[in-house]
């Protein structure tokens, strides 16, 4: 496909679990956008997963298999982007040593999702513990506890994002307006590589914005799988309606012609989403004119086709095992060309023969 720019934009998911709909607004809906106007690198990102859970790889197979077939029924083209597993690209993997060599200890230390995910994984390792533990340990750890829970993989991960981009000489990766720091490693180790070596060969990128619609969990919190608070991507009509009529309203709002808030409203957030008459919905809540049940129920109609479509989509890849293997091929094919190039370029002003 010729597209609108020649510019190359590439981004990942982590296989963690299912995708859901945060998943989905947050990010697919938006590569599914790019596909038409830029070259784009889209991968599973298997070996991020590895960075905070590699003794527990038992799902990461199929995690990974389900996310191709959720991007799929969602409208990513193979035709039109190069889909694959980070994994298959081995190049990946040598230039980020690569990298390493060059990239000074102390970005990584101060990376501010460091110890951010770090104390992450020390709430979810003492789950239902924090009676034990008292609440000033769980908010900060000792550097020796720190230095025990990491590991090399989980704190050199920003050099190998930094490597999932630069390999492709990357213009853009989407990001929202509050992950731009996510950015400025890759950013960093594109300048500080050419600097040592005179070269102009990795590329620096820039952060594309999107524009991403707040979709709340089920429980008003931010959706995720941590909250147990999603719906899933593929999930049956039923079971969404089910979770639908569950979610959280105005708690003031007492009787259905009672006048509430729309504001910080679950159901309402989602209107926005999925209802193109949202702001007469909200003049109806705040005049009292629609009960809290009708709201949800109408909420669902506005979901049930779009749900049922994308679940007849999913279908049809979920049975094509040689169509998923075929797509997964090709993308690596290209993403292999791609990186190569990147990779002989940097073994050459590096002298690495």
């Amino acid at each position: 496909m010729e597209h609108i720019k020649n510019d190359i934009v590439v981004s990942g998911m982590r296989p963690t679990g299912r995708l859901h709909l945060g998943n989905y607004f947050g990010a697919l809906r938006n590569f599914v956008e790019l596909q038409n106007k830029y070259k784009c690198y889209f991968f599973v990102a298997d070996l991020h997963a590895l960075t905070t859970a590699a003794e527990n790889t038992e799902n990461l197979a199929f995690n990974s298999k389900q996310m191709v077939i959720d991007w799929l029924a969602a409208g990513l083209d193979p035709e039109k982007c190069s889909i694959f597993v980070q994994s298959h690209i081995p190049e990946i993997s040598e230039l980020t040593t690569l990298l390493g060599m060059i990239t000074p200890l102390g970005w990584l230390l101060r990376n501010p999702t460091y110890k951010e995910q770090l104390n992450e994984l020390f709430r979810k390792k003492y789950a239902g513990q924090e009676d034990k533990i008292a609440a000033e340990k769980m908010a900060m750890l000792t550097e020796a506890e720190l230095s025990e829970m990491s590991s090399f993989g989980f704190l050199g991960y920003p050099v190998l994002m930094a490597t999932d981009i630069l390999i492709h000489k990357a213009a853009y990766v989407p990001v929202g307006q509050d992950q731009t720091a996510h950015m400025e490693i890759a950013r960093d180790t594109a300048r500080r590589f050419n600097d040592i070596y005179d070269t102009d060969i990795l590329v620096e990128p820039k952060p594309l914005f999107t524009s991403i619609p707040k979709v709340p969990g089920l429980d008003g919190r931010k959706m995720s799988k941590s909250y147990g608070n999603t719906i899933e991507l593929g999930e049956e009509p039923e079971a969404v309606r089910k979770k639908v009529m569950s979610m959280f309203t105005d708690p003031n709002k007492q009787k259905a012609n009672d006048p509430a808030n729309p504001d910080g409203c679950t159901v309402f957030a989602f209107h926005k989403i999925y209802n193109p008459d949202f702001e007469k919905r909200a003049q109806e809540c705040r005049a009292g004119a629609l009960g809290c049940v009708a709201c949800k129920k109408h909420l669902f109609e506005l979901m049930e086709k779009e749900i049922t479509e994308f679940n007849q989509r999913r279908d049809f890849y979920a049975k094509d095992e040689a169509l998923l293997k075929k797509i997964l091929s090709r993308g690596a094919e290209a993403a292999r060309e791609s990186a190569s190039k990147t990779l002989a370029e940097v073994k050459k002003v590096m002298k690495v023969l």
